[in-house]
């Protein structure tokens, strides 16, 4: 463009990074990988990476989950990814002035990933939350922050929108469901009023015609639902206060 000097502007780079989560044996995990070159060698980070000169961020984003984790490509196109945050501090990355979009997403339970030698990790691995927080200082870059931000998302989000469906396969219990919500807000749900509250809202779930599982004990087999049309809940179902159940 006349008039326009590009090198009058420090150049600089753009990333992404990925936090992505699933609900693995009752606790909430977190998609980590391990670093196989510096800065950080050896540390564990989100997925993530740097933009391509013709690509946008959210395809960046795929990309670079599918190439650190191995995670089957129909997998990781299929992923709702939901940018959480710019996170652009001057000094993030040693390396030179970065700035990451990050994202976050949600997937059902799924197999262990494996790193398949592209880009710069050399393994994947699900971490549940609570040892991935103990352990913060130790992720590379700012990633702890990007996890804390990502996770904060996430548990308000269920409080106003279908988010929780996303943990949930195909074809779910409201057992299942209730399970999402216990684990991602940490707390235990009074289950007729879950129950209730989730079968009144229009749009959440809709019934399986016909379908029912068997959940353990000797009870009946529960009623299998699916994700409804809706998006937003309303009213929302708020967590509980402490001490205190909704």
């Amino acid at each position: 463009m006349k008039g326009y000097d590009p090198h009058a502007f420090e150049p600089f780079a753009v990333t992404v990074d990925l936090a992505v989560f699933t609900v693995r044996g009752g606790a909430l995990h977190v998609l980590l990988i391990r670093r196989g070159q510096e800065p950080y060698a050896g540390a564990w980070a989100l997925p993530g990476g740097f933009l391509l000169p013709r690509e946008s961020a959210e395809t960046a984003a795929r990309r670079e989950l599918a190439e650190e984790t191995g995670l089957p490509e129909a997998v990781v196109a299929a992923l709702h990814l939901e940018q959480l945050r710019t996170y652009s501090e001057p000094d993030r990355d040693p390396r030179m002035r970065v700035v990451s979009v990050a994202f976050t997403a949600l997937v059902p339970d799924m197999p262990e990933p494996a790193a398949d030698g592209g880009g710069d990790a050399d393994r994947a691995r699900w971490v549940p939350v609570g040892e991935a927080g103990k352990a913060a200082e130790d992720l590379a870059f700012d990633h702890a922050l990007i996890l804390a931000d990502a996770r904060s998302r996430v548990g308000a989000k269920l409080e106003y929108t279908c988010l929780a469906t996303g943990f949930c396969p195909p074809e779910f219990t409201l057992g299942e469901l209730q399970s999402v919500y216990e684990t991602v807000w940490g707390t235990t749900l009074d289950r007729p009023n879950f129950r209730r509250k989730v079968l009144a809202t229009p749009g959440f779930v809709e019934a399986v015609p016909g379908a029912a599982r068997l959940t353990g004990g000797r009870g009946k087999p529960a009623a299998l639902y699916r994700a409804g049309p809706a998006t937003t809940l309303h009213p929302p179902l708020l967590r509980p206060t402490e001490g205190h159940q909704k």
